[in-house]
């Protein structure tokens, strides 16, 4: 087959497509296939190339979605902004790497964050400081629980604990 055939081809369009999006990174199905649909390609032909790019493991949501929940733990973000965000792209289910890390680890992880954007001053005396924090806690995806324990931790509880 000639190239100028295989362009026209909308099976190996499909095929050539949905590859070259996953040699650049981990997708979702869904993210996958919204791709694919972008690209004009009709919707049993995406459904036919991801159930095999599945069967043969090319494309895993599972893969994706501990992927995906490590890069943003890894940048900071908590439980709660990982889970939507997972969503959004298709995902409707805990990553393993999220039940790894306890409640602890999580309001660990929070109290890092924010003495590394704010150190852990007090805050009692200073209503709209502590306001400031806990939003940007709260956007970062901890729970109400989680910010609470960030805002309430002082340098001499955790001294060398702090590193990432």
């Amino acid at each position: 087959m000639a190239k100028h055939e295989k362009d026209q081809d909308p099976e190996y369009k499909a095929r050539s497509a949905a590859l070259r999006l996953l040699a650049r990174r981990e997708h979702s199905r869904y993210e996958l296939a919204l791709k694919l649909r972008q690209r004009h390609i009709e919707g049993d032909l995406i459904d036919t190339v991801l159930d095999e790019y599945e069967h043969e493991g090319w494309l895993s949501d599972q893969r994706f979605a501990d992927v995906y929940a490590r890069q943003r733990m890894d940048l900071g973000y908590g439980p709660l902004r990982i889970l939507a965000e997972l969503q959004q792209r298709g995902v409707h289910f805990t990553p393993e790497c999220l039940d790894e890390v306890s409640e602890e680890g999580w309001c660990q992880r929070a109290v890092r964050l924010r003495a590394k954007r704010y150190g852990l001053g007090r805050l009692d005396d200073d209503l709209p400081e502590k306001l400031r924090q806990s939003r940007f806690l709260s956007r970062r995806g901890f729970s109400a629980t989680q910010v609470e324990r960030a805002l309430g931790a002082r340098e001499e509880e955790w001294g060398d604990g702090l590193s990432w």
